[in-house]
């Protein structure tokens, strides 16, 4: 009898522990990763200590892929699909942008098939999927499947001290500091729910969100700050800044409110930004939010809690923000979600399960992202990327091609310059996926005949082509170190000539070398035949031109 006693005892126990099991999504509005200190190297950073909390127990996603507006990033994490498929491709409100269709099936709409009322589902802070008007759209977010909505629904507030707020349809206005109260809402909320009841948060921040503006007292740094209308159209980054650390002082209320209640341990937090900063406070000037450079689509995202094994880890893997869909239903164990997915609504997402449990380094071999408005504008496009190549592809015909790895300020377009193998090879990988993916047209276009190439000595720079007829290109692999002068030297080491001011993009002409093999030797140094027979034929370059009388 004690023995069975004991049986039933141990199974209730493991019953009780799954069914705690919390998932908070936390969202950022327009938080790219260049201010993120703790997750890129960049010299201009933000404090952010509780938002750093996460990092102990978790995993840092370094090469992670929003859309470059927040609706269409919003409509895909709840989706799991692409925009050109969901139709929401700008900012909801801004231009003619579809709004997401009710009828798409969404994570809480799944989480009420597989436990119906099992799971408590809030949605709390910024909406953005429909239209404010008329007001009967206030019950969108029960219409996808939320049993609590309450925050500002549009796109954004006109003063985070004055402010419309809706809960569960019904709108009133609200003085109280936006963040602050996003943050009191998921509180009350949490504190709502049965101790055993496991729940789902997705909490929308506006911050850092215009308008710039100064946060209450004691949830910022630089005291300095004097929150006059001119002094923030003078110093916008400043006060960008500020809300950062006030949205993260705030986030720390609700992980201290989940240690008190006892959640913290059995509940997984997602943090992540929704598009890259605005232009005004983008360190990269090339690219910000709107844009599908790398300034509007990277983003922070980390995944922190219990289902993390051997926590404080970096991934390289690339992971769009649809992945989310897939994996937050995997985290309550709906692993077959797949059987609930119609055949005419294709789902993109790929579960970020293995990497979380650290049995897998990648999910997908490449990443995705787009933007489209209505009427359009010259920067729609869609952009596709693998581990170190990107191609984007705009709108209007015109097309770019980056080695991001080494380029990642996405400075030089690889198609104005001669490719080598393995640049068209990716670029044919690209183009070929990205039309498979969206179908219809193909977005290959012909591109140079690859050429051959040979690695610097130290292998900081690409020379190319090899043999050389008419220019000779020399590129950098490495951002950070830049090659001043250029020697030709014969077999014998004798400096036929010296190239100083080398530019890429223009080439090195070389019509005036005869015939033959010659070593290239970078930044002055030289060798000959007798030194290192290794390091020697690496560097030899073949002239087959010839010069106006010699062969």
């Amino acid at each position: 009898m004690k023995k069975t006693l004991s049986i039933i005892c141990i199974v209730f126990f493991v019953l009780t522990a799954k069914s705690q099991h919390n998932v908070i999504l936390i969202i950022a509005d327009d938080l790219g990763s260049d201010y993120c200190g703790f997750y890129e190297n960049h010299l201009d950073t933000i404090a952010m200590p509780n938002i750093r909390r996460l990092l102990v127990r978790g995993v840092r996603f370094r090469k992670a892929w929003s859309n470059p507006l927040c609706s269409p990033t919003r409509a895909g994490m709840l989706t799991g699909r692409y925009s050109f498929r969901t139709g929401v491709g700008d900012a909801i409100g801004a231009s003619n942008s579809a709004v997401l269709d009710v009828n798409e099936t969404t994570i809480p709409k799944l989480l009420n098939i597989y436990s119906p009322n099992g799971i408590a589902k809030a949605n709390i802070g910024k909406w953005h999927l429909q239209l404010p008007t008329p007001v009967s759209n206030y019950n969108n977010p029960a219409l996808m499947g939320y049993d609590h909505y309450e925050g500002c629904f549009s796109g954004g507030v006109n003063s985070y001290t004055n402010w419309t707020k809706v809960k569960n349809g019904v709108a009133s206005t609200v003085t109280n500091y936006a963040t602050t109260e996003t943050v009191n809402n998921a509180i009350s909320w949490i504190n709502a729910q049965p101790t055993t009841k496991p729940f789902f948060l997705w909490l929308a921040f506006n911050a850092p969100h215009t308008p710039y503006h100064l946060p209450p007292a004691g949830m910022y740094s630089n005291t300095s700050l004097s929150g006059t209308d001119a002094d923030i159209a003078a110093n916008p980054k400043n006060y960008f800044k500020a809300m950062v650390e006030a949205m993260d002082y705030q986030i720390g209320r609700l992980f201290d409110t989940l240690i008190n209640k006892g959640k913290w341990q059995n509940t997984d937090i997602i943090f992540i930004g929704d598009n890259g900063d605005e232009a005004t406070v983008a360190q990269n000037t090339g690219g910000a939010k709107g844009s599908i450079y790398q300034e509007g689509v990277s983003v922070p995202f980390i995944i922190s809690g219990p289902s993390v094994v051997n926590p404080n880890r970096t991934s390289d893997a690339l992971v769009n923000t649809q992945d989310l869909f897939a994996t937050i239903l995997e985290l309550f164990g709906y692993t077959n979600w797949q059987s609930q997915i119609s055949s005419t609504k294709p789902v993109d997402s790929k579960s970020i399960l293995p990497i979380l449990n650290n049995q897998s380094t990648t999910i997908r071999p490449w990443a995705f992202t787009e933007v489209f408005k209505n009427p359009t504008v010259s920067g729609d496009g869609k952009a596709m990327r693998n581990i170190d190549y990107k191609l984007l592809k705009f709108d209007n015909g015109t097309e770019k091609f980056f080695n991001i790895t080494n380029d990642p300020n996405e400075n030089t377009n690889l198609l104005t310059l001669p490719l080598s193998f393995n640049d068209v090879t990716n670029y044919n990988y690209l183009c070929s996926n990205m039309t498979t993916l969206v179908g219809g047209v193909s977005y290959c276009n012909s591109v140079t005949t690859p050429i051959n190439t040979v690695n610097s000595l130290d292998n900081n720079f690409i020379i190319y082509p090899n043999p050389v007829k008419d220019k000779l290109y020399v590129i950098s692999n490495n951002p950070s170190v830049q090659v001043s002068n250029i020697r030709i030297v014969d077999a014998l080491g004798r400096v036929i000539q010296q190239l100083s001011n080398i530019q890429s993009q223009n080439g090195i002409n070389t019509s005036q070398f005869k015939k033959g093999t010659y070593l290239y030797c970078e930044n002055g140094s030289h060798m000959s035949m007798y030194d290192d027979q290794q390091t020697y034929f690496k560097g030899l370059i073949g002239f087959v031109h010839s010069v106006e009388g010699q062969n």
